[in-house]
This record gives structure tokens, C-alpha cells and sequence, in this order.
């Protein structure tokens, strides 16, 4: 608890910089890695807040029918909560989901060194499955093959996540101008002192 508690005061995560380690049991039994991650472009780790979540559902089942998309784009892509093994096989089953990596068993110390926020359950949801006692709420990361940061976004509600068609149509811009990652100043006053541009020499602003 006290980890836990510490772990409340952790800064966001910050672009250009290295994210938290992060491993997760899968649904069919394999082990994912973030730092075992070798993707074309970007690995994008959508975290969501279970089973219980019928907004979750429409959201994954939207990212599975868009998989291909990414994959031409060269991006890997993972969806991971705090379930259990057995609330997250019924998650693939009763939501469709055959092809989308899910991972489950996020602890709640890992969820907040990545930014998420954690929520208490209340009971049954609109779908009248039980909320867990303790989940985190969304967020949606995309990693560079280097493990650094490029873009985040985490919610405290389930719903107004970011969209995946807008996220497919940004990554066509972000590769073909080599778009460096925003947000990477910690000191506002010595902002050459942040993380340098990723790689920004042939950056083409038109």
C-alpha cells in the first residue's frame, strides 16, 4: 500500500523519454513486453477498464476492425486491463475479440507509473457484470521502437477516448513529414535542456 500510495505522486509520463516497464500475461497464454517490442514504427498499448465496461467493448471491437490499418502503418497493438485471466478469456469471447491482443493482470502500481488513473468499483454496470474492486481507468500510449514516449492521452471517465481513425490518419502525417513527438519540455525555463527533437533535421512543417 504505501508503493501504491508513493506512486500516486508520480509525474506523467513525458515524450521523447524512455515509459515504464511493462509486462503483461496475454489471452492464450504467451508473455508481453514492452521492452521486447520491435515494431516498424510504434507499439500502441490501449489500457481499458475490463470486462464490466460495455464502452470498453465498442472501443476494442472498433481497434480490432481497424488492425490491418495499423499494421500497414507499422504499429503493433495491445489492449491491456486489470482483470483477471478468467474475466479477460470471457472479454475475448464475448466481445469478438480473436485477432486484438489482450493482455490482462495490470497491477495497479505499474497502471499508475504509466499516468492511469485508479477507480473503486460500484456494483453491476449497465452490461450487469460486476465491477472489480479496484481498475484503472483508460489510456492509450503510442511507443517508439526505442521505448521512448511519443504520444499519450489517459481519460478518468470511460468515455471521449481518442479515436482511432483520426490516430490512423495522424500516423500518415507523422511519417511522412518525420514529425517529432510534442510535449517534451520539463522546464519551461531551460526548455533546451528537454529531450531533443525525434530526429527533426528533415522535419517539413507544410
Amino acid at each position: 500500500m504505501q508503493e501504491f500510495t508513493a506512486c500516486l505522486k508520480s509525474p506523467p509520463l513525458t515524450p521523447r523519454q524512455p515509459v515504464p516497464e511493462l509486462s503483461v500475461r496475454t489471452v492464450g497464454g504467451s508473455t508481453w513486453s514492452i521492452s521486447e517490442q520491435s515494431p516498424k514504427n510504434f507499439s500502441l498499448v490501449v489500457f481499458f477498464r475490463g470486462l464490466h465496461c460495455p464502452i470498453c467493448a465498442n472501443y476494442l471491437c472498433d481497434l480490432q476492425r481497424k488492425l490491418s490499418d495499423f499494421t500497414k502503418q507499422g504499429v503493433n497493438v495491445i489492449a491491456i486491463s486489470s482483470d483477471s485471466k478468467e474475466r479477460a478469456e470471457k472479454t475475448a469471447e464475448d466481445w469478438g475479440l480473436d485477432q486484438l491482443t489482450l493482455g490482462y493482470g495490470l497491477d495497479l502500481i505499474t497502471a499508475r507509473r504509466w499516468g492511469l488513473f485508479v477507480s473503486t468499483g460500484r456494483g453491476p454496470t449497465s452490461s450487469g457484470i460486476e465491477e472489480t474492486r479496484l481498475f484503472n481507468e483508460p489510456g492509450l500510449y503510442l511507443i517508439r521502437p526505442d521505448g521512448t514516449l511519443y504520444f499519450g492521452s489517459v481519460q478518468t471517465m470511460p468515455f471521449s477516448r481518442p479515436s482511432f481513425a483520426e490516430i490512423l490518419n495522424g500516423l500518415k502525417f507523422v511519417l511522412e513529414k518525420n514529425y517529432p513527438a510534442h510535449g517534451q519540455v520539463v522546464d519551461h525555463e531551460n526548455p533546451e535542456g528537454s529531450a531533443s527533437d525525434w530526429p527533426n533535421a528533415n522535419y517539413d512543417p507544410q
